[in-house]
């Protein structure tokens, strides 16, 4: 148990030093933005937790991972679109295709939802959707979804998560 105590300590540290605490952020946002599964909401309010100054730095810097992420998801479904041309569709699936094609690029904003958000950028893709607009969309959306998290976390429930 004091290993894993030391542990978090070390990563909370780091974590304050700001030298370390926005790159940190950066990769925890880019890798959690593709199909791995992560949440990058922790490392960014903890980060700001530690260092209020940050902020806005913090906020731009996790958009910014988390928005490349999904450029990685968009490219990856480019890359696989013959490999799945093979499988058939269910009808779940071309339900969820045509929305994704009448929406077009727009449908990208929601990629910082949970479970559906990385694959609905994947899928842009493959259906080769013009990268920009969903690149701006996402980034958009994920942007949204960083400000509103820790403004809610730092001024409506500020002791959510208190360091003491």
């Amino acid at each position: 148990m004091q290993v894993m105590e030391a542990w978090f300590a070390s990563v909370l540290q780091a974590l304050a030093l700001p030298q370390y605490g926005l790159s940190t952020v950066f990769i925890v946002s880019l890798v959690s933005a593709t199909l791995v599964p992560l949440g990058s909401e922790p490392a960014v309010f903890g980060l700001i937790k530690l260092n209020p100054d940050l902020y806005w730095q913090t906020i731009l810097v996790a958009t910014a991972g988390n928005a490349l992420g999904g450029a990685v998801n968009w490219w990856m479904g480019f890359g696989v679109k013959r490999a799945y041309e093979s499988y058939k569709h269910s009808s779940v699936q071309a339900k969820a295709l045509a929305w994704l094609v009448r929406l077009g690029p727009k449908a990208c904003f929601f990629a910082f939802l949970p479970v559906i958000g990385d694959p609905l950028a994947t899928i842009a893709g493959w259906l080769k959707l013009p990268f920009w607009p969903c690149f701006l969309y996402g980034a958009l959306g994920k942007f949204l979804r960083y400000l509103v998290m820790t403004s809610v976390l730092l001024w409506f429930w500020p002791g959510a998560f208190s360091l003491s």
